[in-house]
């Protein structure tokens, strides 16, 4: 199952991120060749990476292809009703014995104290920065230095890219609750801004700046305002922002007397210009606060 991704308008966005999808996906594809079965063993190979609910592949159309047998797996994790408890000092837990807590041994992994919970299944790269509390479900990839702010929820099979920085209380859907066949996808370099919500298989571009308070669902549309164009999704190719554009929250006036009566309006998300050297200066990670 392969996506398609919308075009971009500038120099260069075609390629971007480019070279990392080409090496994870030589990666990818040496994992597939020799995938286990069993549940704890693929448990165990999305934790070490070499078996992801999404692949990046520049032979597919949007660069990237999903894995319903990934999902299929979880899912049978999940049909496990039994019970295990766990403990962390004087608080207790219950949860289902398919889907333990993940191990957090790698030292390269960074999870600051206060209330942060990953699932078994997630893989972290070497640099991830885990600010308190987030929470993190099973399938999810989170790339090299990516910076997990505080209060963010990170989806089932959800695939963040390396150095991607989501902000404080930052939401990406899962592909369980609610059922959907593509897991959020956010590229490398990418960042997402404080309360925004990434949901039904969104792609986010590599580079591109999602600003604080934006709402995109797989069907969302993106009023492009450079390339004066509208950007929509399906269920089945949901909506990709392009590589390095930055989107911003805005309204949409909404037509009929009544709503024109009340000046009522909806939100809408809006393309208004790709990243630049201002853009970089605004987003940028503080290094000593890795």
């Amino acid at each position: 199952m392969s996506r398609r991704r919308a075009a971009g308008t500038g120099p260069s966005l075609a390629m971007a991120g480019a070279a990392a999808r080409a090496t994870a996906a030589a990666t990818a594809d040496a994992g597939r060749t020799h995938r286990p079965t069993d549940p704890p063993a693929i448990l165990s190979g999305l934790e070490a990476g070499t078996i992801r609910a999404a692949t990046p592949d520049p032979a597919a159309p949007g660069g990237w292809r999903a894995d319903p047998a990934v999902r299929a797996a979880i899912l049978g994790r999940f049909a496990d009703r039994t019970s295990a408890e766990s403990s962390a000092g004087p608080l207790r837990f219950r949860d289902r014995a398919g889907v333990p807590l993940h191990p957090l041994g790698d030292p390269a992994v960074r999870v600051v104290p206060g209330g942060t919970s990953v699932r078994s299944g997630v893989h972290l790269a070497p640099g991830v920065v885990i600010m308190p509390p987030s929470f993190i479900n099973i399938g999810a990839w989170i790339g090299h230095d990516a910076m997990i702010d505080s209060h963010v929820v990170i989806g089932s099979c959800a695939q963040v890219g390396a150095r991607v920085h989501l902000a404080a209380g930052v939401i990406l859907g899962g592909v369980l609750e609610p059922p959907g066949a593509w897991p959020v996808i956010v590229e490398d370099d990418a960042f997402v801004g404080a309360g925004s919500c990434l949901l039904e298989g969104v792609l986010v571009g590599a580079g591109a700046v999602i600003a604080a308070g934006v709402t995109l669902t797989g069907t969302s549309r993106l009023y492009d305002l450079v390339g004066e164009r509208v950007l929509g999704g399906t269920a089945d190719t949901p909506l990709s922002v392009p590589p390095r554009a930055v989107v911003v929250p805005g309204v949409r006036r909404l037509q009929g007397s009544f709503a024109q009566g009340h000046g009522l309006g909806v939100a809408a998300a809006l393309l208004v210009k790709y990243r630049d050297a201002g853009t970089d200066a605004r987003v940028a990670q503080e290094d000593v606060l890795r």
